[in-house]
């Protein structure tokens, strides 16, 4: 009887040592007892729903259950979406924003309720209620992008000229203003030298934003340039801060008559979109800005644990990323320029996308 009930305590010992972790070693959710809310904006931008899916697999792998949502660029659904999560309550807020200034009330309800709030990708405006910022370096985004048009046109030492559009990312998305802030450092000195002209005089970022990063909108902007400004002449350079901007632009240019590898422009774009990359490889596109979201999802989810476990996150920025409110500490990853050239050793030897989804 004695060796009966030795055998029973010691298996249950191993079940229970064993129920708290997984086969990585990882406490599962049921043994840490949190709940992270993850609010994204939409499910219509791929990267979006690669952004959701590997935070959702980084948080997962640490242990944490989590409550994932998108509101599929509708303001008032992902208030309710978080002020659910807050409601329900979660241990940490993960927060990718449609309008970076809309949050604040609920956000505010979250710190009332000690829940800590770190802003994804995009940073939340004017509140004092987020903890850390996990993002690229999106300024460096726009440097890259004018970078990129400097080297290719070869700018600094050409005696040519160049007629240039510029696009710009959503107003509402503070992302979109440091971006642009990146562009025209690079390239307003040769826009002031002329070497860039701009037929339209559309360089203000007020009239160069598209709302909602809209492929739509982005083709009727460029439909109107093209009527009214080249009618007698070609467009050279097409600056869009986004792939999906970059789509709608494409259109408009078919439309006009441009005809690929023969007097297509150069046009930027960011994200690695698979559609983006095989317009790149086509000739419709000339570059992309990948920002790996695999490793984005990765920083975030170390801030998360941290924050839980009563540490400081990894911080590699304290000064950039002022909200009106406070100067939100950050961790900037860093972006890499992709064309013909790169996709391979980039996008294809690192995971991120396989050849038969390139070449389909």
């Amino acid at each position: 009887m004695k060796k009966f009930f030795a055998i029973f305590f010691l298996l249950s010992v191993i079940l229970v040592s064993g129920c708290g972790e997984n086969s990585g070693g990882v406490k599962n959710s049921a043994a840490t007892g949190k709940v992270v809310g993850v609010a994204m904006p939409t499910q219509t931008a791929q990267r979006w729903i690669q952004d959701g899916d590997h935070i959702k697999s980084q948080l997962e792998s640490k242990g944490y259950a989590v409550d994932l949502k998108y509101a599929e660029d509708d303001i008032k659904k992902q208030i309710e979406q978080i002020d659910t999560m807050i409601e329900e309550g979660v241990s940490c807020l993960v927060v990718a924003s449609i309008d970076s200034t809309a949050l604040v009330d609920v956000l505010a309800k979250a710190k009332e309720k000690n829940i800590s709030v770190i802003a994804y990708d995009r940073l939340l405006m004017d509140t004092d209620s987020v903890s850390y910022y996990a993002t690229f370096d999106n300024k460096g985004v726009g440097i890259l992008i004018g970078r990129y048009v400097e080297d290719t046109l070869d700018l600094r030492h050409t005696n040519k000229t160049f007629n240039a559009e510029f696009f710009a990312g959503s107003p509402d998305d503070n992302n979109a203003h440091f971006l642009n802030e990146g562009v025209f450092e690079v390239l307003q000195p040769y826009i002031d030298s002329g070497k860039l002209k701009v037929p339209s005089g559309e360089t203000d970022f007020n009239t160069i934003c598209v709302l909602r990063w809209s492929t739509s909108t982005a083709k009727a902007r460029m439909e109107r340039l093209l009527q009214n400004y080249y009618a007698d002449k070609k467009i050279d350079v097409i600056v869009s801060p986004y792939d999906g901007i970059s789509y709608g632009i494409d259109e408009a240019l078919k439309k006009a008559g441009y005809k690929v590898s023969k007097d297509f422009p150069l046009i930027t774009g960011q994200d690695a979109d698979l559609q983006g990359v095989k317009n790149i490889l086509s000739g419709e596109q000339s570059m992309t800005i990948f920002k790996d979201t695999r490793v984005l999802a990765e920083k975030c989810a170390t801030m998360v644990e941290a924050v839980l476990e009563g540490k400081v996150p990894e911080i590699n920025d304290t000064i950039s990323y002022d909200n009106h409110k406070m100067v939100v500490p950050s961790y900037l990853c860093q972006p890499v320029v992709i064309d013909k050239n790169n996709i391979d050793k980039e996008l294809v030897e690192s995971g991120y996308y396989t050849k038969s989804e390139i070449n389909k």
